[in-house]
């Protein structure tokens, strides 16, 4: 299968998940994760809010806020094609849909946060294999965003969020895709390189 025939057979598989097996995923994800030390000494945290059928985070988003953990959310950024910002996140903001649907904060330049000065982020995708290749939607938003730049750190710990019937075999990465350091899905964490 190519690359768009997986994200549609992915995407319909997820999106089949009636509401409570949605939940329970959800709650069995974020009980997973809490657990693990890279989200126990993280201070600052990127992460998504589902759509599409996605795995649910809003579990850990509760977990983070109660911690005291800082929450971004990404939000398009309206100038640069296909390139992403990170703005902190706290309950009651007013966020909006974007262009493809998806609730983000209102874009200020001033409220920006590189993704470098992140310590984890939690990343949405449409499929993965064991070795932390991600595939997603098809725009490089991520993939833009997540690139080394000269001078500039890539501190963060890169976790991808997935159900576990998102896993597929050997998926054949481009040269500009950013590899994951874990996958969390329902079902288990994967170590799919260290860091």
């Amino acid at each position: 299968m190519n690359a768009s025939e997986i994200r549609s057979s992915i995407r319909e598989k997820r999106r089949a998940l009636n509401p409570s097996q949605q939940r329970t995923a959800s709650e069995q994800l974020a009980k997973l994760l809490c657990r693990q030390d890279f989200f126990q000494r993280a201070k600052r945290i990127g992460i998504y809010l589902a759509n599409d059928g996605e795995i649910d985070p809003i579990g850990i988003v509760n977990a983070a806020f109660k911690a005291k953990k800082a929450c971004f959310l990404p939000l398009i950024d309206p100038l640069k094609a296909n390139s992403l910002h990170f703005a902190e996140y706290q309950y009651g903001d007013t966020l909006h849909k974007n262009r493809f649907g998806i609730l983000e904060p209102q874009f200020r330049s001033t409220a920006m946060t590189p993704p470098w000065s992140l310590d984890l982020i939690l990343v949405p995708l449409v499929a993965f294999d064991r070795a932390g290749n991600r595939l997603g939607m098809g725009g490089g938003f991520y993939d833009r965003t997540l690139a080394p730049r000269p001078g500039k750190p890539s501190g963060a710990k890169l976790v991808g969020l997935a159900h576990q019937c998102q896993e597929i075999e050997g998926l054949t990465p481009q040269s500009w895709d950013i590899p994951l350091h874990n996958i969390a899905t329902d079902q288990e964490i994967i170590c799919a390189r260290l860091k």
